[in-house]
């Protein structure tokens, strides 16, 4: 595949912020940030690198789950601001090279969606077949609860409607019908709506919940859900050409590649690496990083023009479901020992500074990392600054916290007194007057210009994204190894899960006179001798990357 076809399939290298905008900058002064606020700060994002623009929910919504329970999947909450703002945002961000996706959130609605209220009053309401009801709930209703301390059951009585409603989430979030015809066919159409609009694709929200039909009494009837997913895929392909599907599925490998239309690559583009992510954290914990390269060796190649979504953090907690109950322990024990610091007892209400005691070098080896490893990396906001959490928050909003700009009032986020605010201020040493955009853009030194500095190499290196990775083998338990070939490209990564120097011997080209290794990140450059083979050092926590240079490569470094 030649280099300027990347551009077709821009996902597999792209940078994806996720942002949400009611903790993101308020225009108005009324304490919730708008979508006004994001085009204020668009500028940031594009300084930054971003190439993709990750907007959480910003439909209307009672708001009593951040905005997944929606009342109109057509609307924009008039508290954010209107379809215009949307679209001005939209092209601000198309000038500065940045693609717009929205969360599409379609597994449930809330229960104050005119749909649902409809369905609820009448049998014979032409939206009762849009949800999924039952006489009496099934054997099974308290089994796979998403939110143990929340629900007891998946399944709800309704007083006006004289029955059960599914609910794979909380109860005032009815599921919709998958398996109904016209609920599929709505689902395009408010798909088809957002790209007219000018998004360049959807995060999808809970897939597998998406696809599932086991409610319906004819389950077993039914054609499978999978069929759905690639008609999906097609009729974004046919409106808007180009566009992707994140996917949020977090299942064993085997399961998620399904996800991706296996072979054909023709349901997901993407999806979130859970797995990647949760044996990424177990390593640290260890700092070894032995686990982190099990996962990668077991994970099964995307097809050709899918990818894999690689995060440190995202807007949920951080979950660890995928370990064992030992392991997870471990996890636990690490970085969040305190009761208050976990959830569900399966994950962690964190950010990563806290997490590793606010250390520069684990910091930046830790998003070095992100950026080097096979997949396009997602950023939640705040990541870039080192932003930490509000355990005083409820559940997961402890790492929902507004956006810390400046020293000033509110960190710069809003003019509002603070008892208004969307969600409060994180406070003591992760408060704005120690983290903030404003000082470290004047800070060379500061993780945001690190987290440049990353975003733009790994721009600058299709390799990393595109190409094979190969884990190297040495001396040094402590150290993770790869490189990455595209094309004649090869690009060779370092880092040091340990608090100690290590020194490694990595054979990294063939045998040749006159082969260079230049750093990327740093000054340097270090000659590979005629074998092939390379001596290297990496500080503690530290981090490598390196080109590999033949002579006659005509690289600007």
């Amino acid at each position: 595949m030649r280099l300027t076809e990347t551009a077709d399939v821009w996902w597999k290298n792209a940078v994806v912020y996720c942002l949400d905008v009611e903790t993101f900058f308020d225009t108005d002064g009324d304490g919730r940030g708008d979508l006004q606020g994001v085009s204020q700060r668009i500028d940031h994002l594009a300084e930054l690198g971003v190439t993709c623009l990750w907007l959480m929910p910003f439909y209307p919504t009672p708001d009593r789950d951040d905005g997944y329970d929606i009342t109109d999947f057509y609307g924009v909450d008039a508290r954010l601001g209107s379809h215009g703002d949307l679209v001005e945002l939209m092209t601000l961000a198309q000038d500065r090279g940045i693609r717009v996706i929205a969360d599409l959130v379609v597994n449930h609605t809330s229960d104050q969606h005119p749909w649902f209220q409809s369905a609820r009053a009448s049998r014979q309401s032409p939206y009762r077949g849009w949800y999924v009801w039952r006489d009496e709930p099934p054997p099974d209703a308290d089994e796979g609860i998403v939110f143990p301390d929340q629900e007891d059951s998946l399944w709800q009585y309704d007083e006006e409607a004289g029955q059960y409603y599914l609910h794979r989430f909380y109860k005032h979030q009815p599921d919709l019908d998958i398996a109904n015809a016209e609920v599929r066919e709505e689902i395009e159409r408010v798909i088809g709506f957002w790209s007219q609009l000018g998004m360049s694709g959807f995060r999808v929200d809970a897939v597998p919940f998406l696809l599932d039909t086991a409610g319906a009494l004819d389950a077993s009837g039914l054609p499978d859900p999978h069929d759905y997913l690639r008609d999906l895929r097609a009729f974004l392909d046919r409106r808007r050409g180009q566009s992707m599907l994140l996917g949020e599925v977090n299942l064993p490998y085997p399961d998620v590649r399904r996800f991706f239309g296996d072979e054909d690559g023709d349901e997901l583009t993407m999806c979130f690496d859970f797995i990647g992510m949760q044996r990424m954290y177990l390593s640290l914990a260890r700092n070894d990083p032995a686990e982190l390269v099990q996962a990668l060796r077991s994970r099964p190649d995307p097809p050709e023009e899918a990818q894999w979504g690689t995060f440190v953090r995202n807007h949920d907690e951080l979950t660890l479901d995928k370990l064992s109950d030992e392991e997870r322990q471990e996890v636990f024990d690490a970085f969040g020992p305190a009761e208050d610091m976990q959830l569900y007892g399966r994950g962690l209400r964190r950010r990563l500074p806290p997490m590793v005691g606010n250390d520069p070098a684990r910091l930046k080896m830790v998003y070095s990392l992100l950026f080097s490893l096979p997949g396009t990396p997602v950023l939640f906001y705040g990541e870039e600054i080192g932003m930490g959490e509000n355990l005083a928050a409820e559940g997961r909003n402890a790492v929902r916290t507004p956006m810390q700009w400046t020293t000033g009032m509110n960190g710069g986020f809003s003019t509002a007194d603070p008892s208004v605010l969307a969600a409060p201020v994180t406070e003591g040493e992760f408060g704005p007057e120690h983290v903030n955009v404003a000082a470290q853009r004047r800070d060379p030194d500061s993780l945001l210009n690190w987290m440049r500095l990353l975003i733009r190499r790994y721009r600058e290196c299709p390799e990393l994204s595109w190409g094979e990775c190969t884990i190297l083998e040495h001396e040094s338990p402590s150290v993770f190894a790869h490189r990455s070939d595209y094309e004649d490209g090869t690009i060779v990564a370092l880092h040091n899960f340990a608090a100690e120097p290590a020194h490694v011997t990595l054979a990294v080209a063939g045998a040749g006179v006159g082969v260079r290794a230049v750093d990327l990140l740093r000054d340097g450059t270090t000659d590979v001798g005629e074998d092939g083979v390379i001596c290297l050092d990496v500080d503690p926590h530290g981090s490598r990357w390196l080109r590999i240079i033949h002579p006659g490569d005509r690289y600007i470094l």
